[in-house]
């Protein structure tokens, strides 16, 4: 009964033990320890009749074995499974555990049986070997099965701990990554730019005046305002627009350029920022060319809580002798989708006959 009894006290204990507050953790856990073991206690008694002319008797074994098992769960808890089992003496362990086990039986053996007969009757000296033995199993199977059960709580904080240490690394070293992704996909995406200004400036010197002025209106949104992990819609959104004009600057009017935005500009959701403009730079990259019919088709919708881009466009591939489509960007993308939205985006592509479609779908947060 009273084993039962713990385990349920312990239970209580770990899940309130989730809910503390990191700023009063000790005050609380020994609050809740206090509280547990007064439940312990008085759980018992409630449930005995006061005229059992056992009841006195039942009263003292319960608190001697309560203090008995008690005093063997801290003793394992902060100093035995600490100091031994944890620093990988194993045999040391046990052997200290068995010592520990059978001394403490031993005491509440005494205490309980034995004192107690002695002091109002002489019954237990009529029974047999056999019998008293077996009272003395019940104390050390009693208190081997508290042993366990401080035993496992310990490993189980220690897994938590260790758990969260994990994260807690894992977080940092994904911080870590994620800043050196952005500082790749930042000089990238302005090497690109800057090429197809440099080719503007031979073509139009006034178009690429107005190229290098859509470029701050870039330069302020990489550089300054996509410094968090998210970003909203609408700033993002805004950044597209403004490389789409950028784009369209340098471009001949016999190409077919369309941007579709189909989500409300006052959209305050999350977004990770420059998730699209990857997909996108690839498009006008590898979807125009001066001297036949093409296009590029973006459209950017919203799909219930998600946001998809959808991109088709002419297809006309590098040679191997362009260094510039190197495949920096798309391996980064792919890399920051892995972090940003672990299984909940759907990157796609395929090329059918001289047209190269791609989508990407990611949640808003």
């Amino acid at each position: 009964m009273v084993n039962f009894i713990f385990a349920f006290g312990l239970s209580l204990f770990q899940q309130l033990k989730r809910h503390m507050n990191k700023k009063s953790t000790n005050l609380l856990q020994i609050l809740t320890h206090v509280l547990v073991w007064i439940f312990l206690f008085l759980l018992p008694l409630a449930l005995w009749r006061s005229e059992d002319i056992n009841a006195h008797r039942m009263a003292y074994n319960h608190a001697i074995g309560l203090i008995l098992s008690a005093s063997l769960f801290y003793f394992n808890y902060f100093f035995l499974t600490e100091r031994l089992l944890f620093r990988q003496k194993t045999w040391h362990f046990f052997l200290a555990e068995a010592i520990i086990i059978l001394a403490c039986s031993t005491i509440g053996y005494m205490l309980k049986d034995l004192w107690w007969s002695n002091a109002y009757s002489k019954s237990l000296n009529n029974l047999l070997p056999v019998h008293k033995f077996w009272l003395y199993m019940r104390e050390v199977i009693s208190l081997a099965i508290i042993s366990g059960i401080s035993i496992m709580a310990k490993m189980i904080v220690k897994w938590n701990d260790t758990e969260k240490r994990r994260q807690e690394e894992e977080r940092r070293r994904k911080e870590a990554e994620l800043l050196n992704l952005k500082q790749q996909i930042n000089p990238h995406f302005f090497f690109n730019t800057l090429n197809n200004i440099y080719a503007l400036i031979a073509i139009s010197p006034e178009r690429a005046q107005e190229t290098v002025l859509e470029l701050s209106k870039l330069m302020r949104y990489v550089l300054y305002d996509n410094n968090n992990y998210f970003v909203p819609v609408y700033k993002e959104l805004e950044f597209i627009c403004n490389y789409g004009e950028l784009m369209k600057i340098r471009l001949t009017d016999n190409i077919d350029v369309q941007i579709n935005i189909d989500v409300p500009s006052d959209c305050e959701k999350q977004i990770a920022p420059m998730i699209f403009i990857t997909l996108i730079e690839n498009a006008f990259k590898h979807g125009i060319s001066h001297t036949q019919h093409s296009f590029v088709h973006i459209d950017i919708h919203l799909v219930e809580d998600r946001i998809a881009c959808n991109i088709s466009n002419s297809y006309f591939p590098k040679d191997e002798s362009d260094r510039s489509g190197s495949g920096i960007g798309l391996e980064n993308l792919h890399r920051r989708l892995d972090i940003l939205y672990p299984h909940k985006h759907i990157l796609r592509a395929e090329i059918k006959g001289n047209t190269y479609f791609s989508e990407l779908i990611v949640p808003l947060m």
